[in-house]
């Protein structure tokens, strides 16, 4: 019996070409949507699961907030991890991650490679984290000091094995530090929230503060004893709060305990995260990586969804609406003995059929667009992660599924024809204005007008961040980086690239006005006793004296540092936010912040408040910020001309390889740095505009088999009124009509709700695009436009269709 009905149903589908043609493309076409889709968002959530101890492992977080600012960090002092695992008993083990520098420069033969991708752990890392060891004891192997374990990758670039335990590796910190390499991994999965190639013993990491509680450097990781023990250990953070920091906090600033500090609105609490959680559900300052967003997984989810459901509705609408030409092999059917169940089987074979030919066809799309697919959300699927033993179960779930949903409803309205009435030649006509099909193609036209609307407005929000006045000037800027290298001669190399055709100022300075530069934050306060009312947390920025005008910096009051003036060095220049939190406002020239640290207070006088510049992503407001002259060679930002530019930059580097032989020379545009902070939106933006241009084309196909069913049920009644006088106009406007209205109604349901999820969306920036009446009529026009030209053609055949040839009986 089910062979008989495949048998038939391959007949069916031969028989009728054109139909055949359209479902398999549309629901070929949403399997593929749902089938990238689907990958990007698991990938997402697959984040730091592949820990043995993944649901047990926390990070801990800072949250601090005196007066106005506000500090939310994912780090911590090099104190907690220590003192939770010895005080509190659902500690289990803890790890610290340490990376000052974000790089280390690697000597190999004689030259030097700059490394990003490195960081000083603890010894109990591997306690925590799993990874497949491939050389050495992880257990053991950072207890000493000067020792390393490498990634595969590591290990093949410096020494051309994996069998690498017992080598050593020189780098540039502390005066050229020797490691021996102690343990070899395989490279770390790309679904983590850090990803390293180096990891250093924590002995050996550069840090000069160790001890102090409320100085927080370190990310912290911990392992607890049960996932049920997150809840008591937030309890005892409050405790650690109070046992340590407090005192700690009372030796630089009048405070008598922590409930009068709230009182006064501040807020000092530490928090954790599950690891799982971080990719998705954080965004602090610190992050070792840019993580993605539970929002973008729900967006993407629900439009993989809808993408589905619209290709599946496209089958549904085209199989009803050819109930006219399947009535009689229906009535046939019932008369043979065929029972109503039987019936239904036959059209439930026929979409079955249509849904693994659509999937086997969606697979081969998948499998050629993978690359571009990559390009457009960042990821790095290989073609064959689609096609795996894990997969391949899921695919035919996911055709069969397919096939049922979308051959359900056709199924059971087609065998439930009257078999007598279903013989008749005249008992059934369907017109195409069945209110559920007319409602299926509004929610199609409703989902694909939400997406344009998306599209457009992400567009003009990425628009509106690249041409953002931000208060300084980030065109034509080159940064060097690992300035440090040239150690006394930083100076010197900054003077003769000054003196190079096209170079127009040059500053040397660790602090960029980009979200991916260094940072640093500390509390400062308006009197030489800082106290939880008249203190403010502010980003310090250790300039030199060409940082302002280098960057085009406005200054509204006051002056530049100077280097002829050595009692700048006790000098600060603040930002219009800073000045505002002291309450100092326009009247801050003259005026003096203080520092307390280990029981010293330093005063500074501000000599000058600049205007207020977006130096982090524009999802944030301007917080407060400090310049101080000091030296700080990491890297060196020139304003240079772009008219010849490869001489320049060539030349540039030959600058560098006379000063710093054997150093690598790296560069980058400012420009380049500033779009990596809005990545994500970017490719929400590029990703919207794919599936949206998807699910245009899937509707599109439903409604032209839908026009051209219409215009062959219609043939007699065109053909009386072209008899009549109709014009060739009169009957395409009147054929197009009742699609046009279709539209018009799904234009309608999908303003409110594209404005709701866009306004929400655009809540996330603090310096957004306002949505204005046009993006809707704008995808208002675009929907009409396409259904317009997609009906059209049949309307236009079916008016031109001479008359006598229309009224001919059958």
């Amino acid at each position: 019996m089910i062979k008989n009905y495949f048998k038939t149903a391959w007949r069916n589908l031969r028989k009728n070409r054109m139909f055949t043609t359209l479902n398999v493309i549309g629901l070929a076409l949403g399997l593929t949507g749902f089938m990238l889709i689907a990958g990007y968002v698991l990938d997402e959530l697959s984040y730091d699961r592949f820990h043995a101890h993944a649901d047990r492992i926390v990070r801990a977080n800072t949250h601090i907030k005196i007066g106005e600012s506000k500090l939310e960090m994912a780090r911590t002092s090099d104190m907690m991890g220590p003192v939770l695992h010895d005080e509190y008993p659902e500690v289990e083990a803890f790890a610290r991650l340490y990376n000052s520098s974000g790089s280390k420069l690697m000597k190999k033969g004689d030259r030097w490679i700059n490394e990003a991708r490195v960081a000083h752990v603890d010894s109990t890392f591997f306690r925590l984290f799993s990874y497949q060891a491939l050389q050495g004891d992880l257990a053991h192997a950072l207890d000493a000091p000067n020792s390393v374990v490498l990634t595969r990758s590591a290990a093949k670039r410096y020494f051309n094995a994996v069998d690498v335990v017992g080598k050593t590796l020189e780098t540039d910190d502390a005066g050229n530090t020797v490691y021996q390499v102690t343990g070899v991994i395989e490279d770390m999965p790309r679904n983590s929230h850090f990803n390293y190639d180096f990891l250093f013993s924590m002995e050996n990491a550069e840090y000069g503060d160790w001890g102090a509680f409320l100085s927080h450097n370190f990310t912290t990781y911990l392992l607890l004893r049960s996932a049920a023990d997150r809840p008591v250990l937030e309890e005892h953070l409050a405790h650690y709060v109070q046992k340590y920091c407090l005192p700690a906090a009372k030796q630089f600033m009048e405070l008598s305990s922590m409930e009068e500090f709230r009182k006064q609105g501040n807020v000092f609490y530490y928090d954790v995260t599950p690891i799982t959680d971080i990719h998705l559900h954080s965004n602090l300052m610190g992050e070792l990586s840019p993580n993605g967003s539970m929002q973008y997984v729900y967006i993407f989810g629900a439009v993989s969804a809808f993408i589905l459901l619209i290709a599946c509705i496209n089958f549904m609408n085209l199989s009803t609406a050819r109930s006219a030409n399947r009535a009689k092999d229906v009535g046939v059917r019932k008369i043979l003995g065929s029972s109503r169940a039987g019936v239904a089987g036959q059209f439930l074979a026929e979409s079955l059929l249509l849904a693994f030919g659509a999937t086997l066809i969606a697979v081969g799309i998948v499998i050629l667009v993978t690359p571009l697919f990559n390009e457009l959300s960042g990821k790095a699927f290989r073609a064959s992660d689609f096609l795996t033993i894990k997969t391949l179960p899921l695919i035919i779930l996911l055709a069969l599924f397919v096939g049922i949903l979308a051959g359900y409803y056709p199924a059971a309205y087609l065998s439930r024809f009257n078999p007598l009435g279903a013989l008749k030649s005249r008992a059934i006509v369907s017109s195409g204005k069945s209110p559920l099909r007319s409602g299926l193609v509004v929610f199609q036209f409703a989902t694909s007008i939400v997406l344009i609307v998306g599209t457009l407005i992400v567009t003009a929000q990425l628009r509106y961040i690249q041409h953002k006045k931000l208060g300084y000037d980030r065109e034509n800027m080159v940064v060097i980086g690992d300035f440090n290298v040239l150690g006394n001669q930083a100076k010197a190399f900054r003077e003769e690239i000054l003196k190079l055709p096209g170079v127009k100022a040059a500053t040397i300075s660790g602090y960029l006005p980009v979200s991916s530069s260094s940072r640093s934050d500390n509390s400062f306060s308006s009197e030489s006793v800082m106290s939880a009312t008249n203190s403010v947390s502010m980003q310090t920025w250790r300039v030199d004296d060409q940082y302002l005008p280098t960057f085009g910096l406005e200054l509204v009051s006051g002056r530049n540092f100077s280097a002829a003036r050595p009692a700048d060095s006790a000098a600060v220049i603040l930002n219009e936010t800073a000045a505002k939190h002291f309450g100092y406002g326009n009247d801050a020239i003259g005026k003096k912040i203080y520092f307390t640290f280990g029981g010293d207070v330093q005063s500074y006088d501000i000599i000058g408040v600049v205007k207020d510049f977006n130096f982090e992503s524009l999802r944030d407001p301007v917080t407060p910020l400090g310049f101080f002259l000091a030296n700080h060679p990491a890297q060196a930002a020139f304003k240079v001309e772009t008219a010849n530019l490869p001489t320049l930059l060539s030349r540039m580097e030959d600058t560098w390889n006379k000063m710093a032989p054997g150093f690598p020379f790296s560069y980058q545009f400012l420009d380049d740095a500033f779009d990596n902070m809005y990545r994500a939106e970017r490719r929400v933006g590029q990703l919207s505009l794919a599936f949206a241009g998807m699910a245009i084309v899937i509707a599109c196909l439903g409604l032209f088999g839908l026009a051209a069913f219409m215009a062959e049920q219609r043939t007699k009644e065109i053909g009386i009124r072209k008899v009549l006088g109709a014009s060739v106009t009169g009957l395409i406007r009147l054929l197009s009509f009742d699609f046009l209205k279709l539209v018009g109604i799904a234009i309608i349901l999908a303003i409110p709700v594209a404005w709701w999820a866009m306004s929400h969306w655009l809540e996330d920036f603090a310096y957004r695009i306002e949505i204005k009446w046009w993006m809707f009529a704008a995808a208002g026009l675009v929907a009409v436009l396409i259904a317009l030209l997609t009906v059209s053609g049949q309307a236009i055949r079916a008016a031109l269709t001479n008359p006598v040839d229309s009224l001919r009986d059958e």
